[in-house]
């Protein structure tokens, strides 16, 4: 029987999701409430480039391998996070993520989330903040 993670661990997961910065503990307690606990086995592809996304993921143990036209660009650990953008506007995945070994992952998918927004307002404010300061960040370059 798969252990579940427990309402504060998505918490705190969801905290390092730059998009979800700014939101309060309350509100990331209705977020973590809305995300599925998925396992995965080896070699599942998550996100595949090019193709519509409806889900954001964020990992709670395993990795997943990065790829961008068959090469590797990242790969992904415990805390990490993808999907955030698609979660936002349903636009193509930039990248194809495949999972590198079995994974267990918080799923939240576009109407769970969107319906959540429209209820919640302000939450809205606090994503948008979160994706101007990625914008930023890119704008400032890489950090070495």
């Amino acid at each position: 029987m798969p252990i579940r993670p427990k309402a504060n661990t998505k918490v705190e997961l969801l905290k390092q999701v730059p998009l979800l910065a700014a939101c309060t503990n309350k509100e990331l307690q209705k977020i973590a409430s809305l995300c599925d606990d998925v396992e995965v086995e080896e070699g599942k592809v998550l996100a595949k480039e090019g193709a519509p996304g409806y889900e954001f993921f964020v990992i709670v143990d395993g990795t997943a391998k990065v790829t961008l036209r068959k090469r590797k660009l990242a790969e992904l650990g415990s805390g990490s996070f993808f999907g955030e953008m698609s979660l936002l506007d349903h636009e193509p995945r930039s990248a194809t993520v495949t999972a590198a070994t079995p994974m267990r992952l918080l799923v939240l998918d576009s109407g769970s989330f969107h319906r959540f927004i429209r209820e919640n307002p302000d939450v809205t404010v606090k994503i948008l903040k979160g994706v101007a300061q990625r914008l930023r960040d890119v704008e400032k370059g890489p950090k070495y």
